[in-house]
């Protein structure tokens, strides 16, 4: 685990860094996109100065880093306020969206897979893989389109979009959102726990329990299940970072005030602050999940150690 959480360090700063130079080496001025096409060149400069952008490319560079190690991520010039307070409230609005789409991936894709893993060849098995490919081909955002067309708009079962100031609404009002993000992840997880259980139902421990007269459902319950769950909780972790990119796109659909609106706020009005803020944010996320994703491994299959 300490191995682990050392080569999660240089992981961390590649992002930062890679987020710094980005922003830095793409045209715009930030100064000038902040005051306007009209504002005059001294109060331009004046802007530039207070945010530190007329120095040298390596000198922001390492004042950013000092900033970072003081927990300092800065003010956003678009949003007029301290980063640490927009993350405040907007890091728990995508936190629990990524966490309710992995739940509702979980939820569809494991009876699928043991549907057609109990039934390799036949009507069952072609259609979840109809369903796989439908779902794989169509892009987050058309998905989640369809979805507000026919259960916000149509039945009206779900908000269209927005976020309320209840608690209630607010998790009323994710459904939809996570529900689309996890769509976009389903196929990997039934490709990948369908495979899990078709070895398992072969093995020799599943043939042994059937000789002792345990029934279809128990089997899969007590063995296919739990050791295909090794396999899921990988391609899960691994689809991290699908979530996140998915919650970026999806929050801009639904009118989600989160992390990816945020950032895409930052990205059009070019707020250095709240990129890096953002990436730094969406890469230590990453890797927390991959860490955990080691643990969980572990404890499921007693033949991984951690390093």
């Amino acid at each position: 685990m300490r191995r682990r959480l050392l080569l999660a360090v240089p992981v961390v700063w590649g992002v930062v860094t890679i987020s710094f130079l980005l922003m830095h080496l793409a045209p715009g001025d930030p100064a000038r996109i902040a005051l306007g096409e009209k504002a005059n060149p001294a109060s331009v400069a004046a802007l530039r100065h207070t945010l530190g952008l007329d120095g040298s490319l390596p000198s922001q560079y390492v004042r950013y880093l000092g900033q970072l190690f003081h927990g300092d991520l800065g003010d956003s010039i678009y949003f007029r306020t301290p980063i640490t307070t927009l993350m405040g409230e907007r890091l728990p609005v995508t936190l629990a969206l990524i966490v309710l789409s992995a739940i509702f991936a979980t939820l569809i894709a494991i009876p699928l897979a043991s549907w057609s893993a109990a039934r390799p060849v036949g009507p069952a098995s072609y259609g979840v893989r109809l369903f796989n490919a439908i779902v794989q081909g169509a892009p987050a955002f058309f998905i989640g389109s369809m979805l507000i067309l026919f259960l916000g708009v149509r039945i009206s079962v779900f908000p269209a979009g927005g976020y309320p100031t209840d608690l209630a609404g607010r998790l009323w009002a994710l459904v939809l959102p996570a529900l689309t993000i996890a769509l976009t992840i389903v196929p990997v997880l039934v490709r990948g726990l369908k495979t899990a259980m078709i070895e398992s139902l072969a093995s020799e421990y599943v043939a042994f329990a059937r000789s002792k007269g345990l029934a279809d459902g128990a089997i899969r319950r007590r063995y296919v299940l739990r050791n295909a769950s090794i396999s899921g909780v990988s391609i899960l972790g691994i689809q991290v970072g699908a979530l996140a990119s998915g919650a970026l796109v999806i929050e801009q659909v639904f009118a989600i005030p989160g992390m990816g609106s945020m950032l895409m706020a930052g990205i059009l009005n070019r707020d250095y602050a709240v990129v890096q803020a953002c990436t730094l944010m969406f890469g230590l996320l990453v890797v927390l999940v991959y860490l955990l994703t080691d643990f969980i491994y572990a404890r499921l299959d007693p033949r991984m150690r951690m390093a």
